[in-house]
This record gives structure tokens, C-alpha cells and sequence, in this order.
């Protein structure tokens, strides 16, 4: 049923499991710590009925295989354990996640940072290249096909962090990366009530290492929150085609705005990431970025606005925002990333708009 373009995306994140006659539209979780010897599952540690079809799920729509973990730094993190090994060279992006950053950063590898929107170095002698685009905070785009070529030319493997554009809005191993990791905590659950993460493999040998490493490690996800974030991947087409809606009427209306400079959001034809990502990405999402005078303005903007919370995630219902200098990201006092939420847009752009 996850065929890409057989379905359309509604229909994708709606059938993720098959219809069993006198069986739910979508099985509960399962709490169990122990099983029945002489079947598939043995330990909870290392199996769980409920990571199984929302990894089925988000397989399908991505396209590899699939393994959950508790939430998205657990992913990554488990993957540069899997593939790097100590004297390893990996290229990062410089304006990613700084958590990525910091995480490889205590690692004993050789790390070479790069912009994403580019020059990228050359990849000899490098193990592994991690893109992220649409990058976060900045929201440039990098080309996951050019730069998987170059790198696979190398010898290199490639992942890419997808969390900001979700399974339905790119899709990275299609455009030539191995692997795919992201942080469900964001889009994919959506509801804000859920830490969730995942790597997806084109290779399913790397998914099974990737899967036993997690079974070691013992970095596993809990069965309702598993539970959790397949109910929500159902309206994940609708939530996306909102918050993008959103995202495209606060563009207009801040883009000449007296108050907001370095305004970005990859879906504006006039944004310099625009013609990579209209190339490369299904869907442009809802995040944007701007900046505002300082730390003072932020703060201001918060108290008067109605609609939007203060808040570090982004992609769920609400419309959140966030000033990530206060993270340690290497921008602007006034740099904030607004995650458009799914309220109506008359009402979100009147009141982004008193708010300012």
C-alpha cells in the first residue's frame, strides 16, 4: 500500500497495515517484558510486536528498512557506533543540529564540518557524510543525489538527517543515500506527546547491525509510545499540507516586514534553497526562520502573541517558536525558527502579525 505514486500520501499514512477480518484498523500496544518461547519474539529488549508496524510503516514510506529507537539522538547515535570506528573521518554540517555536533565532537574520530548548502570538501578517506536538509536551524538545502554520488565515488557511506522535511517530504534514499535518520519526536508523531526516533537502511544488513546494536545497547522505545506516534502518522499528510499552508501565508506577510530580516523558508521561489529543494523535495513543510532585533524582541514577540508558544521542538499541532542563540547555535541574539502549526491561517498570520 506505501507504493510511492501508485497512493497518494493520505492514502500511504492511512493503510500502513493490512485489513485482518475481525482484527482492529491499527493493533494496540503490546507491554511485554517476557514471551512464550518457540516464536518470533523472545526478550522485550529485543522485540516488540508495536515497533514492528510502525517500523513496517515508516519502511514503506521511506523505502528501506527500518529500526525505532526512543528518540532521535538515540538513532544517530546508535548509527556512528555502527559505522565509525576509531581514526574514522565523518563530515558533518557546521550549521546542523548542534547536538550532532557535540555527539561526534567526543567521539575518536576525525571530524570535518562543512555548510550545507556547500562548498563541501573532498571525500577521500572519509567513512561516513551526514547531510541534514533542509539544515535546522538555517533551512538551507544541500543536493543529496550530487553529494551521495561524490561520496559514494569515494568510498564513503551517506546519511542524511530527515526530520525537518519527514518521510513525505523527501525522500533521501531514493535520491541515492544509504540511510535515513530522524527525529519522530518532531512531524511524524505530531502531537507533541511523544519521543521517538529512527534509522532506515537501503541496505538490510546495515539495519540488522543497526538492530543489533540497539538490542546491546538496550536503547529500545516503550511500546505506547511506538503506539503513539503510528495513530499520529495517519494525519501526517493533512498536518503537513496545513502547517505548509501556514508556513507559505506567514512568508507573504513577513517578507517585507520592517522588523524580520533573514527571513528563510525553502518553499519561496525567491529563497536561495528554493530551486535545490523544489528539485529534491516532495513537499516544503512549515518551518521558517527570521530574525528579529535581539534576545529583547523574541521575548517581546512571545508576550504579545496568542497562538505562538515558546517552545524548543517543532512540527506538532501548535504553533511553537524558538530562539536557538539560547542553545549555543552560532547565530543571532535575535535568530528564531517558527514551526507553523495547524490553526487556521487567517488567525495565525493576524496574530503573528499584532504580535510583531
Amino acid at each position: 500500500m506505501n507504493d510511492v505514486g501508485r497512493w497518494g500520501d493520505g492514502t500511504r499514512v492511512v493503510h500502513t497495515t493490512p485489513a485482518v477480518a475481525g482484527e482492529p484498523f491499527t493493533a494496540g500496544p503490546v507491554f511485554a517484558s517476557a514471551y512464550h518461547l518457540g516464536g518470533a519474539d523472545t526478550y522485550g529488549r529485543a522485540h516488540n510486536p508495536t515497533w514492528r508496524v510502525l517500523e513496517e510503516a515508516l519502511g514503506g514510506l521511506e523505502g528501506g528498512t527500518t529500526v525505532l529507537f526512543p528518540s532521535g539522538m538515540a538513532a544517530i547515535s546508535t548509527l556512528l557506533r555502527v559505522v565509525l570506528a576509531p581514526g574514522d573521518t565523518v563530515v558533518v554540517p557546521g550549521d546542523g543540529y548542534y547536538l550532532t555536533r557535540a555527539l561526534v565532537a567526543g567521539m575518536p574520530v576525525e571530524v570535518v564540518e562543512a555548510p550545507t548548502a556547500g562548498p563541501y570538501p573532498s571525500f577521500d578517506g572519509v567513512r561516513l557524510v551526514l547531510l541534514e536538509s533542509p539544515s535546522n536551524p538555517g533551512l538551507d538545502v544541500c543536493d543529496i543525489a550530487a553529494l551521495a554520488e561524490a561520496a559514494h565515488a569515494a568510498g564513503a557511506l551517506v546519511a542524511v538527517d530527515n526530520t525537518t522535511a519527514t518521510p513525505l517530504g523527501q525522500l533521501p534514499l531514493a535520491l541515492g543515500a544509504d540511510v535515513v535518520v530522524s527525529s519522530d519526536t518532531k512531524a511524524v508523531a505530531g502531537h507533541s506527546d511523544v519521543l521517538l526516533g529512527h534509522v532506515t537502511a537501503a541496505d538490510p544488513q546495515l539495519a540488522e547491525e543497526v538492530r543489533a546494536a540497539r538490542t546491546t545497547g538496550g536503547a529500545i522505545p516503550g511500546p505506547f509510545e511506538a503506539w503513539l506516534a503510528h495513530r499520529g502518522l495517519g494525519t501526517l499528510d493533512l498536518r503537513l499540507a496545513r502547517q505548509a499552508e501556514n508556513a507559505a501565508a506567514l512568508y507573504d506577510a513577513l517578507k517585507a516586514h520592517p522588523a524580520v530580516t533573514g527571513l528563510r523558508w525553502p518553499g519561496a521561489p525567491e529563497d536561495p534553497a528554493h530551486a535545490v529543494a523544489a528539485r529534491q523535495m516532495r513537499r516544503f513543510g512549515g518551518v521558517l526562520t527570521f530574525v528579529l532585533a535581539d534576545a529583547d524582541a523574541v521575548a517581546a514577540f512571545l508576550a504579545r502573541s496568542e497562538l505562538v508558544y515558546a517552545s524548543t521542538s517543532f512540527g506538532g499541532l501548535h504553533t511553537s517558536l524558538d530562539r536557538r542563540a539560547q542553545w549555543g547555535d552560532p547565530v543571532p541574539e535575535g535568530l528564531v525558527r517558527l514551526s507553523a502549526g495547524c490553526e487556521d491561517t487567517a488567525d495565525l498570520v493576524a496574530d503573528v502579525l499584532k504580535a510583531l
